[in-house]
């Protein structure tokens, strides 16, 4: 079987020196029929090798509950039928801009800030993790016949912390589950990064968008020898709520690249091809240089405004990568030519959204347990992941009218005052929300959607909900009942048809499920529009499609072709504010 081993200046395959030519595809992002297409572009573009993450809180929701984590090894046995070798990056922390940076609520809840360090709860589930994925990768080395030629330890684990013993630790649980194929850490080129993040023995690389001899100079001197690997190229950027569209030109782009492959390295083009944050997962930032400011939560397109779009489509950035990298495949042979596109809707739907239950009614039936507290339980106490939570308090009296704010809210609510909506809270800040001047006694309501937990930096981890309290002037109001709804429950079988339906004319409404029918002739990639609806989520055919906004800069969400069926289709919105126009358009 084939040797993949690292080499004194290169990586070498039987003794052969071999550039990886790398690009970041994460399945998760991709709908698994959709796989060989988007494989397929990569070869076109002239990459030699795929590499992904591997979202532990996407395969293992609760503990011990694992979903799909066969995922991993399909795809991994896609990209060896596509031609590629793979680079595998499971963390446990993954960052990518995913909920949570990949860590699973349930662990970071209960552990905190002890969460990626040496601390004996989170080494013991983070072993068990490893485990799991192993079980799809050992069999797959390219030393057993597979596609994996490298495995990552951790990831920018420099930015973050710099528990040694924890890194020794984890290099040491991979090579007895069975690694033998090169382990690698990455990094930003700075010293404090590469000296909290790197492990004595094995190879560091380094992650960054422009300046590669500036950034090897930086590893050179912790790694005199060895290959030299940008692992993350970014080529483009992610884009948040609310902000403008990231973007960088092909131009600028392709000169990058080029600089790094003349310095004799390998390379990981982030993202090769972004996808989709479908089902809620996108996760969020904190604005400012020490990211602790305002929240800042991402998209659920991923497009990365990278060469390969969102829809599978190759840009002008494509192009001008592809001219680069085919003058770097070392004796490769010509470019492959594209693969066949997929197929696209036939032609435009209007889908009529005719039915509809209030989302308290929505709550009463697929809700969890509701809870009484002194003080408002956060999401990881209620058992939340990705969902909202509607917290209920009395304000006593009789007293005058007084400031009424929620202190510590995370991350936007509509608020009710007996009955009637008064405010729509942004607590991006997490700081003081002014509600407005209330009398008691009140019946107050404040329905909490969580946004995305952050991905990156000091605050990961951090709770989500309302994390200080409801005050009445200075006072707090004391004793809550409080409910959530995960987005999970709404796919649960026969759950959507235990819902007391009812008939909606397309007036303006309130928060709810909103469902529709609409026949498809022709199906295939699509866009859907969703004039007028504010906030919340989309399925169709029980696929979530992920979070819209009326804030923007998205103004539809991508609907893969392998979602539609011909014939009969099925549209769901759960919408946390004032619904939209009664007809939504497929396009």
């Amino acid at each position: 079987m084939p040797e993949f081993r690292v080499g004194d200046d290169d990586f070498e395959l039987d003794g052969r020196p071999v550039r990886l030519l790398s690009g970041a595809l994460h399945y998760f992002r991709v709908h698994e029929g959709l796989w060989g297409h988007r494989l397929g572009m990569l070869r076109a573009m002239g990459l030699n090798c795929v590499e992904t993450y591997v979202p532990w809180n996407w395969h293992e929701p609760r503990p011990g509950r694992l979903r799909d984590v066969g995922a991993l090894g399909r795809f991994l046995d896609a990209a060896q039928v596509a031609g590629l070798y793979a680079i595998v990056r499971p963390g446990p922390y993954i960052c990518a801009e995913w909920e949570n940076g990949g860590l699973p609520w349930w662990l970071t809840g209960a552990l905190g800030r002890r969460v990626r360090t040496r601390d004996e709860r989170f080494v013991r589930a983070v072993d068990g993790w490893l485990g799991v994925v192993a079980r799809e990768v050992v069999g797959r080395q390219i030393g057993r016949g597979g596609p994996v030629v490298l495995l990552q330890v951790e990831n920018e684990y420099g930015s973050y912390g710099s528990d040694g013993v924890y890194l020794r630790h984890l290099v040491e649980r991979w090579k007895a589950l069975g690694v033998s194929v090169p382990l690698v850490t990455s990094d930003g080129p700075e010293e404090h990064m590469l000296s909290g993040g790197s492990v004595p023995g094995l190879t560091a690389t380094v992650n960054f968008g422009s300046g590669a001899r500036e950034a090897f100079g930086v590893l050179r001197r912790f790694r005199p020898r060895g290959p030299l690997m940008c692992m993350e190229f970014w080529c483009g950027w992610f884009t948040h709520w609310g902000g403008e569209e990231a973007g960088r030109s092909a131009v600028d782009a392709a000169g990058a690249l080029r600089e790094v492959l003349e310095c004799g390295a390998s390379v990981n083009v982030y993202m090769a091809h972004g996808g989709t944050n479908f089902g809620g997962w996108a996760g969020a930032n904190r604005a400012g240089e020490d990211h602790r400011g305002a929240l800042r939560p991402v998209v659920t397109s991923y497009d990365y405004d990278a060469p390969v779009d969102e829809y599978g489509r190759p840009t002008e950035k494509f192009w001008a990568l592809r001219e680069v990298l085919a003058g770097f495949r070392d004796g490769e042979g010509p470019l492959p030519a594209l693969p066949p596109a997929p197929a696209v809707l036939g032609a435009p739907v209007g889908v009529r959204v005719g039915a509809w239950v209030p989302l308290a009614e929505v709550v009463d039936v697929l809700g969890e347990a509701e809870a009484g507290a002194a003080v408002p339980p956060s999401f990881e106490e209620l058992g939340v992941e990705r969902g909202l939570v509607r917290y209920r308090f009395v304000v006593p009296g009789p007293r005058g009218a007084r400031p009424l704010t929620v202190a510590g809210l995370r991350d936007v609510a509509v608020v009710w005052v007996d009955g009637e909506r008064v405010a729509v809270l942004d607590g991006a800040d997490g700081e003081c929300a002014l509600v407005g001047e209330v009398a008691g006694p009140a019946v107050v309501e404040v329905w909490v959607e969580s946004l995305g937990r952050v991905n990156y930096g000091p605050r990961l981890g951090e709770a989500k909900g309302i994390t200080g309290g409801l005050l009445h002037e200075r006072q707090y109001v004391h004793g809550v009942r409080a409910r959530g709804l995960r987005l999970e429950a709404l796919e649960e079988p026969g759950a959507v048809a235990g819902l007391p339906w009812r008939v909606w004319e397309g007036r303006e409404g309130v928060p709810g499920v909103y469902r529709g029918a609409f026949r498809v002739v022709g199906a295939g990639d699509a866009s859907l529009e969703l004039p007028g609806w504010v906030r919340g989520h989309v399925w169709v055919n029980g696929f979530c499609l992920g979070r819209y906004r009326a804030l923007g800069p998205q103004c539809s969400l991508y609907v893969p072709g392998p979602v539609l069926r011909e014939g009969e289709n099925e549209l769901l919105l759960l919408e946390c504010e004032a619904a939209g126009e009664a007809e939504v358009v497929l396009r």
